[in-house]
């Protein structure tokens, strides 16, 4: 069975079943939560809440990267965010934490604050340094495709081909990261549900995830697809209006099986009891 190499010496299977990632988001304006988990308190009680029932990592993130969000968090801003988090469920709780960043600032805070993963949804594109603070910690690191810049992630245009261009960006960022000293044990690998791409392009990459999953044979695959906008888009009603966050379980759970059954190796998603349940069963049909 093959392993996530993480901070702190640790190992997570791959492979035997989908690993669950819950999210975090300590943030007043996320798309999925709209602020409910910005308080420190709150943060910890959903955090001991998905632990609870079953999330293997959890994700904290300070800066909201939702379509049409506000404008880029500073550094500082970031850590006063997630820093009392992380060092309180760090204390608290051996299930390996995630930071979620762009930045490298944070990330090397975070790492020696307790979290053992970095999630860079710009995969080093935007501060390569990020790779160095992986390297020198020996934590994990998953690379996000995305196009844009800091700010600018959902609004270009698609490219023609979404399979060749999540493929040879992801290639590029593992040479990077590797270039920069991270071990490809520590390496996990995401298309980047939504980010940059069409409608069209977020169901193709699902539908053809066992592409991306056969071109990078030595790396797992994380997806993400909860709660996102384009399932508001399938779901819209007669008028066209999609529907609300809050009504995007369903397609949550049918999305993250379709890529489970495809080859996705860890999803990471903001309902944790019910993708748990849901990956308990997709698992036992898989195998």
């Amino acid at each position: 069975m093959r392993e996530w190499h993480i901070a702190g010496g640790r190992r997570l299977p791959i492979g035997e079943r989908a690993l669950v990632m819950g999210i975090l988001n300590v943030t007043p304006d996320s798309f999925s939560d709209g602020g409910e988990f910005f308080s420190l308190k709150n943060a910890i009680a959903h955090a001991e809440q998905m632990v609870a029932e079953g999330a293997d990592i959890i994700d904290v993130g300070g800066e909201s990267t939702r379509p049409g969000g506000a404008a880029i968090v500073s550094a500082a801003e970031e850590l006063e965010r997630v820093l009392p988090v992380i060092q309180t469920l760090a204390k608290r709780f051996d299930v390996p934490l995630s930071i979620d960043t762009t930045k490298a600032t944070v990330a090397r805070a975070a790492l020696a604050a307790g979290a053992a993963i970095v999630n860079d949804i710009s995969a080093l594109r935007f501060e390569p340094e990020i790779a160095d603070e992986v390297a020198k910690s020996g934590a994990g690191l998953v690379l996000m495709h995305s196009r844009g810049t800091p700010g600018a992630l959902h609004g270009l245009e698609p490219v023609a081909n979404i399979i060749e261009e999540v493929t040879s960006s992801l290639r590029s960022s593992i040479e990077t990261a590797e270039q920069r000293g991270v071990q490809r044990e520590s390496i996990v690998i995401d298309p980047g549900i939504g980010f940059g791409k069409s409608q069209e392009q977020n169901l193709e990459l699902i539908a053809k995830l066992d592409q991306i999953v056969a071109a990078f044979p030595e790396f797992p695959l994380l997806i993400g697809t909860s709660r996102k906008s384009f399932l508001g888009r399938i779901l819209a009603d007669e008028n066209g209006n999609p529907a609300s966050v809050d009504e995007r379980l369903h397609a949550s759970l049918a999305t993250m099986t379709a890529a489970i059954m495809k080859g996705a190796h860890i999803v990471r998603v903001h309902d944790v009891k019910a993708a748990v349940q849901a990956t308990r069963a997709t698992n036992a049909i898989s195998i």
